[in-house]
């Protein structure tokens, strides 16, 4: 750290200014082909305020220590895991399968680009999620019968159809998307792909197991009413990123990576391992990922960020909003 500090303490007056700081930023967010990143000015501004903590417009060492122990060495050394998404038969070749539901995509294109990442690249750790319903889940279409459609839902009981939405009568009320009978827990369509490499230590995580509500996120399901075991497997692992991918990117994809980036992981979606149901809903996906500063990446790109080779900025201010956080949260605490 100190060893840092001097060098880009130009001036050596003692303390680094915002010019010496943006010096540290060209050198910490590049690549090793020699492309360095620009951060914006405003966003520069943003993370040198944050670390300024006695706002007087200068870092001495005692601010540039959280920036260092905090800020630079996650961005240089990142904890990484990587999470593979409902890579499951139904959603390849059986009831639900990405090929019925779309015609331009094929759910079996994942798993040779997962595959190699899983071969090739040190990630810190690795999950699975499944889906995984019992057989009564509110999700099917053929259990309609089983529950009662609310006077407001825009699509009657006797009308309802498979990718239809319909409102169940609560409390709460639902509002649920109807699909075909698909990862039955313990059957042929719940498994995980025979071709889909599974690596040893690696962690399953079930999802939508409650029958009375769906569950796209690895996460929470879609009521957040209950959290599924991958925050606290995360944080037991000191995960700083996470690689996202699988199937279907405008579901449980993109839901997971919301609630990624909501969580506070740097998130970075990867786009060759992920295929999806609808294109438009796919483009919104990415928009969403993108505006709340996660990544978009082709699978040839993660090793080197895995390494600490390749270090985006929007990771880099996404980190430091999340310190701005818990610094305002310490600061609410000890009031």
């Amino acid at each position: 750290m100190d060893a840092c500090f001097t060098a880009f303490d130009k001036d050596e007056d003692g303390f680094l200014s915002i010019l010496e700081f943006e010096l540290i930023c060209r050198a910490l967010f590049r690549n090793d082909r020699g492309k360095i990143y620009g951060l914006e000015e405003e966003q520069l501004r943003e993370i040198y305020a944050i670390f300024d903590t006695k706002g007087d417009g200068l870092l001495d060492r005692e601010e540039f220590e959280l920036c260092w122990n905090r800020w630079i060495k996650v961005c240089t050394r990142p904890r990484s895991a990587f999470l593979i998404v409902d890579v499951q038969n139904d959603f390849i070749s059986g009831s639900l399968n990405i090929k019925q539901c779309a015609a331009q995509h094929d759910g079996s294109e994942v798993i040779e680009p997962i595959n190699r990442l899983l071969e090739s690249v040190p990630f810190d750790a690795v999950f699975y999620s499944l889906d995984w319903h019992p057989i009564d889940h509110v999700s099917f279409i053929d259990n309609i019968h089983l529950r009662e459609v609310d006077a407001s839902s825009g699509v009657p009981k006797e009308s309802a159809r498979v990718y239809d939405t319909v409102t169940f009568r609560g409390p709460p009320l639902i509002k649920q998307r109807l699909w075909p009978r698909h990862c039955v827990q313990d059957s042929w369509g719940a498994e995980l792909h025979k071709d889909l490499k599974v690596v040893d230590n690696a962690v399953k995580i079930y999802k939508g197991t409650n029958p009375e509500v769906d569950s796209y996120s690895v996460f929470w399901d879609n009521k957040k009413l209950t959290e599924t075991t991958l925050s606290s497997q995360l944080q037991s692992k000191g995960a700083t990123d996470i690689y996202i991918c699988g199937l279907a990117y405008d579901v449980c994809v993109g839901a997971t990576a919301v609630d990624a980036l909501a969580s506070g992981y740097r998130t970075i979606l990867i786009d060759d391992c992920s295929r999806g149901v609808d294109l438009v809903d796919i483009e919104k996906t990415k928009a969403t990922v993108i505006a709340n500063n996660g990544v978009i990446v082709n699978s040839s790109q993660v090793k080197a960020m895995v390494e600490g080779r390749d270090r985006r900025p929007e990771l880099g201010y996404k980190l430091a909003l999340e310190i701005k956080q818990k610094l305002s949260s310490n600061d609410d605490d000890s009031n």
